[in-house]
C-alpha cells in the first residue's frame, strides 16, 4: 500500500462518491489508495468504508482548515457538492472554492470536478422562456456547479470537469419512479417532449471518475460527460414496464405545470428538464456513451439497472 497514491474524495459516504471509494478500493492491483473524507467518520457508512481499506478522515466543506488537512499528501481529489443539503447555490460555490483552494495548497496533481453546465450560457436572464430563479439563475443546482469551474482554473490546480447526468436512483429515493393515476396505471411524469435525456446509475459515475484518475493528469483541462444511456420519457417508461411486467405510462408535462408540483426543488427541476428538453441535442453530445465506457467498461445501461434495482424502487 505504501506506494499507491492517494486519492482524497470528498463526500466519501454519498452516491457519487462513495462509488468512487469502492471502485479504488475493488481494484487491488490499481495505483491508488482512497481517503474517503466525510462529515461523520464515525457513521455506519464511514465505518463500511473502512472496512474496505479506505483511510476515513473528518473534513467539512464549509471548514477551509479541515479541508486542507484532509487533502494533504494526496495525489488526486475527486470534489462534489451537495445542492439539496441546503438549496443554496452560494453555499455550493463557497464550498467549491474552499475545494479548489485547499487542492491547490495541498499541490494535488489531479483534481476531478463534478459538475454539469452554467444553463444561463445558452438560456440568458432576459430569456422569458424559462423563469429566472433566486434572482439570478435559471437552474440554480446546475448553474452553481457550473460557475465553480473557474474557481479550480483560477487556482491553477489540473482539473478534469466531469459533467454528471440524471441518476436512476432517483427512481428510488427522489420520489421520481413510477406513481398510480386515478386509473390505477403506473405511469412516469417528465417535462421532457420526445426528447433523449442523459442517464446514468450513481455508482457508474463513480467508476467513470476512477477511470479519469486512471487516465492521469493528461486529462487535466479536459471536459467529459457520462452517461449510461441517452432515453426519451417513452423509451424510459416501456423499460420499467418491461423490467416490473406492468403497463407504465409516460406522462409528458409542460415544464410550467411541473415547477408548480409544489415539492422542495420543483421549480428548479421544472428548468432542469425544459434545459434538457431545449437543448437535448447538446445534452447529449456532451456526454458519449462510448467515451463512458471507455473510462468504465462494466457501464450499465437502463435495462441492466434496472434487473439489477426493479424491486427498490417503491410503486406509489
Amino acid at each position: 500500500m505504501a506506494d499507491k497514491k492517494t486519492i482524497a474524495v470528498m463526500g466519501a459516504t454519498g452516491a457519487q462518491g462513495g462509488g468512487l471509494v469502492r471502485a479504488i478500493q475493488a481494484d487491488r492491483s490499481g495505483p491508488f489508495r482512497a481517503r474517503a473524507i466525510t462529515r461523520d467518520a464515525g457513521s455506519d457508512k464511514a465505518k463500511a468504508l473502512a472496512q474496505l481499506g479506505a483511510e476515513v478522515v473528518s473534513a467539512n466543506a464549509d471548514d477551509m482548515e479541515s479541508l486542507k488537512k484532509a487533502f494533504a499528501g494526496a495525489h488526486g481529489a475527486y470534489c462534489v457538492t451537495f445542492f439539496w443539503d441546503h438549496f443554496s447555490p452560494e453555499k455550493e460555490m463557497a464550498h467549491a472554492k474552499n475545494m479548489a483552494q485547499a487542492a491547490k495548497q495541498a499541490g494535488v496533481q489531479h483534481a476531478v470536478w463534478s459538475t454539469l453546465e452554467d444553463s444561463r450560457k445558452f438560456i440568458p436572464l432576459s430569456d422569458d422562456r424559462m423563469p429566472t430563479l433566486m434572482g439570478k439563475y435559471k437552474v440554480p443546482h446546475f448553474d452553481a456547479k457550473g460557475e465553480s469551474d473557474r474557481f479550480f482554473t483560477e487556482a491553477g490546480v489540473p482539473t478534469t470537469f466531469l459533467l454528471t447526468s440524471f441518476y436512476w436512483e432517483n427512481l428510488i429515493f427522489f420520489g421520481m419512479g413510477p406513481k398510480k393515476g386515478p386509473d390505477g396505471k403506473l405511469a412516469i411524469t417528465l417535462p421532457l417532449g420526445d426528447k433523449k435525456f442523459p442517464q446514468i446509475a450513481v455508482e457508474d459515475i463513480g467508476k467513470c471518475a476512477y477511470g479519469v484518475f486512471k487516465k492521469g493528469a493528461g486529462y487535466a483541462g479536459k471536459t467529459v460527460g457520462v452517461a449510461g444511456d441517452h432515453l426519451t420519457g417513452v423509451q424510459m417508461a416501456a423499460a420499467l414496464a418491461k423490467a416490473l411486467g406492468q403497463d407504465v405510462r409516460y406522462n409528458d408535462v409542460p415544464p410550467e405545470a411541473y415547477r408548480k408540483f409544489g415539492f422542495p426543488g420543483a421549480e428548479d427541476l421544472g428548468n432542469m428538464f425544459q434545459f434538457n428538453r431545449d437543448f437535448a441535442d447538446a445534452f447529449c453530445a456532451a456526454r458519449s456513451l462510448e467515451v463512458s465506457r471507455s473510462l468504465n467498461p462494466e457501464l450499465q445501461t437502463f435495462d441492466q439497472w434496472l434487473a439489477r434495482n426493479k424491486g427498490r424502487i417503491p410503486l406509489e
